[in-house]
């Protein structure tokens, strides 16, 4: 840590409890960072704060410290139901890591209690572990929250707890607004006290973050904490200095043997590595697992529910490792000594890159940054620049780097469970990259597919959309046919076996089509029925006696006459003799009969 940022503890206006000053010894906290010297001072004087400082800046104590001193200077004493300060946070993740932080704290404090409302878990306990413990302290993720306050029916009358509140922070707030939990928070806000202090804190400035600051915030101060040394002007660098960002150029092809080269010649050091998908993680994360020997890896991503928290803590607890991860991981976590971030691939939005960078040169710890870019993504490095003052420096990458690709063929071949994961992680990776948000520079139209389905060491192209219709003669199917790769589970197996034995029955039955009525008007209906009828008395006509036979024919001849007549070939004289003379001869032959 710089000890020589924001001064020391006791420089602050405001003198802090000896409980906190304790604590912060212990952990060997001697020194402010410039936002905690910034925001304690101003949130402890009772002011809206809306902070923006670099990510790793030491943001969460800025807001901990400032909770504690504040219900410690309540003139009632906070009841066991009741809330005093909520923290509202994106991620289960960082939101885990703040309890971490304010639980620390709060030790010499034994009058308050705190609770983690996160998903992954049962509301259930939740609702009856606050019933039971009660909490002056909440923390959560919004999703959460949400449905705590819908809880009234199971006995939790959250909106009724929240009525004592003084303080609501929310954290990386614009992530909270990029993913979506607009409509969440405008449920949270409506259920809490207008009379209260709220702080804003994140590491971006955004068009959705100032309208929150202005529907939340009354009179905020704003705080912009600039990294020291650097000119305090609109092109501010929104990275850590400490941080070291390079980029480097890899063919699609030759991408992933670049990353796994690079991992054997960092063995001993920590990595995070950003993927665009969860499926991506799940296949590249199994492949790692192989080809980089020796070393831990963990993989985390949105879709895992109660597996994330255990896998975060154990990563954190590792010297050395790779944890495999999409954007879950990217705002606000504090992982220790991060060596590197890896993005394999570039994120969704350019505001996601800094964030990511942000993991590592935490606190003013060094770090470093790579991302592996396409030839024809080059230009991605001027906009960084331009558009988020995030310069990049471009590395080389030395050492040999041997074809893995072969090698993660071979997992397929041998398990149909990481060739489904190649194929879903293919298809992930193609639609991300569509949907890219800088949409000039990453065009689906300028990647090769074929080279694209190399590099992923595929063993056929997937079926999709995207695909239709198109040949590819850059890439060469695996001559075996693909259904005949089993699952290493055996019970997965058979199940597969039994699904590709009712297909194959379902085939040697004759296909019978069906004819598939519409369902018409009652109007329709009526008609068609009326025609049903009169075909039916037809043909009971036609059925009938030879007398019938003869009146039809008498019929035919007469419309036969009458035709005649119109076209001028008969006169009507004749024509009234030759119907007549045929009227008289039928009961002739009738009594004859």
């Amino acid at each position: 840590m710089d000890n020589s940022t924001g001064g020391t503890w006791d420089s602050l206006p405001v003198k802090l409890t000896d409980g906190i000053l304790q604590t912060l010894e212990e952990v060997k906290f001697t020194h402010m960072t410039p936002v905690q010297s910034a925001c304690i001072p101003l949130f402890m004087s009772n002011k809206d704060v809306a902070a923006e400082a670099v990510t790793g800046s030491g943001k969460t104590l800025a807001f901990v410290i400032p909770i504690i001193e504040l219900l410690l200077r309540r003139e009632e004493k906070l009841k066991k139901m009741q809330v005093g300060a909520l923290v509202v946070t994106p991620t289960r993740e960082l939101a885990l890591q703040i309890s971490e932080v304010m639980a620390l704290f709060i030790q010499k404090f034994p009058q308050f209690t705190q609770i983690l409302l996160i998903g992954g878990t049962n509301p259930m306990d939740d609702v009856d572990k606050f019933k039971d413990k009660g909490a002056n302290i909440v923390i959560a993720t919004p999703g959460r929250l949400e449905d705590m306050f819908r809880r009234k029916g199971d006995g939790l009358d959250l909106a009724s707890s929240v009525k004592s509140l003084d303080v609501l922070v929310l954290d990386e707030a614009d992530r909270l607004l990029d993913m979506g939990f607009e409509a969440s928070l405008n449920t949270i806000l409506g259920h809490l006290p207008k009379q209260r202090r709220t702080g804003l804190f994140s590491a971006t400035q955004t068009q959705e973050l100032e309208k929150l600051v202005r529907a939340g915030l009354r009179n905020p101060v704003r705080i912009t904490v600039k990294e020291k040394g650097v000119a305090a002007s609109a092109a501010v660098q929104k990275t850590p200095s400490r941080l070291c960002n390079y980029y480097t150029i890899c063919r699609t092809e030759n991408k992933f043997n670049n990353l796994v080269a690079f991992l054997r010649q960092h063995k001993l050091e920590k990595h995070l590595i950003f993927f665009s998908t969860c499926a991506c993680v799940e296949y590249y994360g199994r492949a790692l697992e192989t080809l980089v020997r020796k070393v831990t890896v963990h993989c985390i991503h949105g879709k895992m529910k109660s597996k994330r928290n255990k896998i975060f803590a154990d990563f954190r607890a590792l010297k050395s490792g790779i944890l495999v991860c999409t954007d879950v991981m990217a705002r606000g976590i504090d992982i220790p000594d991060v060596n590197w971030v890896l993005q394999y691939d570039p994120p969704s939005s350019a505001s996601a890159f800094v964030h990511r960078c942000g993991r590592t040169a935490r606190i003013g710890n060094q770090g470093n940054a790579l991302v592996f870019l396409l030839p024809m993504e080059e230009s991605y490095v001027n906009f960084l620049c331009i558009n988020q003052k995030c310069p990049l420096q471009k590395k080389v990458l030395t050492g040999e780097v041997l074809d893995v690709l072969p090698k993660v063929k071979a997992l397929s071949l041998a398990d149909r469970a990481m060739f489904d994961r190649g194929m879903r992680a293919f298809v992930s990776f193609v639609q991300a990259y569509a949907k890219h948000e800088c949409s000039l520079i990453f065009r689906l139209k300028d990647l090769d597919l074929a080279l694209l389905a190399r590099g992923f060491a595929l063993l056929r192209m997937p079926k999709m959309p995207e695909l239709k219709g198109k040949k590819f003669p850059g890439f060469t199917r695996t001559p075996l046919d693909t259904d005949s790769i089993r699952y290493k589970d055996k019970q997965r197996e058979k199940q597969r076996q039994k699904m590709l034995a009712e297909l194959k029955e379902k085939v040697k039955e004759p296909f019978v089509k069906k004819n598939f009525i519409k369902n018409k008007s009652w109007s329709k209906t009526k008609t068609k029925t009326e025609r049903r009828k009169k075909r039916s008395a037809k043909r009971k006509r036609n059925e009938g006696s030879d007398v019938e036979d003869e009146d039809l024919q008498e019929l035919l001849e007469d419309t036969r006459l009458l035709k005649r007549l119109k076209r001028g070939q008969i006169s009507e004289e004749d024509f009234e003799k030759q119907v007549t003379s045929e009227t008289t001869l039928q009961p002739a032959a009738a009594e004859e009969a």
